[in-house]
């Protein structure tokens, strides 16, 4: 079984997505940390070509495990959790992911993960790309700025500004809406939920509710 979380970057799906999975006990998925990890591959090879770097992906070993709240990320035995959450990492994301040979690596990578357990994920494109089928999706969105600043409170980089993060998330969005490869949009049958505003505890306690009316996991 898969719960999905799609939105924007910084409308709160991943820490979302990992309260709801330890309140649950289901597991969790972090696309978003595995585009990342390909990006901070890419990156600390050299910036390759990227035909021939996407077609060596499978080459790498990598092992993901969700404790404590952190979606932990190992490429090829090295612990990479908080090397994949610095700003040079979240500038060259987007290009990286844009690309189908990225997401189809990710995408399969997602698949063999849920075959056989109960898993929410959060994303940009699982409920109409990678889980079209997914028992249940939600739409995750918040204010620009209310974005920003969640995503500048997560970041540990003081040569990062508040007005860098935003202009990194409107480039990003940009970016991700318009791609050609399974761009970010809200699928039909998704549960919007508007996080503007609202505490992290409010919105948790409303999707649950959701969970529990539709799938009655408890």
């Amino acid at each position: 079984m898969i719960i999905v979380i799609d939105g924007p970057a910084g409308s709160g799906k991943s820490s979302t997505a990992r309260e709801i999975a330890d309140r649950l006990n289901i597991g969790f998925l972090d696309s978003g940390a595995l585009y990342r990890t390909i990006t901070f591959l890419w990156l600390k090879a050299g910036k390759p070509e990227k035909a021939g770097f996407f077609e060596n992906l499978p080459e790498h070993d990598l092992k993901v495990e969700y404790r404590d709240q952190i979606f932990h990320v190992q490429a090829n035995g090295e612990d990479i959790t908080k090397e994949i959450r610095k700003h040079e990492v979240a500038s060259n994301v987007s290009e990286i992911a844009s690309h189908p040979e990225a997401r189809a690596f990710v995408n399969g990578f997602m698949r063999r993960l849920v075959d056989n357990s109960t898993y929410i994920a959060d994303g940009r494109d699982l409920g109409t790309a990678v889980f079209p089928d997914a028992d249940l999706k939600f739409y995750m969105d918040a204010s620009i700025k209310e974005r920003a600043k969640r995503r500048f409170d997560e970041m540990d980089d003081p040569d990062v500004t508040l007005q860098d993060v935003e202009k990194n998330l409107k480039s990003r969005d940009q970016k991700d809406r318009n791609r050609k490869a399974d761009p970010l949009k809200q699928a039909d049958d998704a549960v919007v939920i508007d996080t503007t505003g609202k505490t992290f505890d409010e919105q948790v306690a409303e999707m649950i509710s959701i969970i529990d009316e539709k799938l009655k996991l408890n």
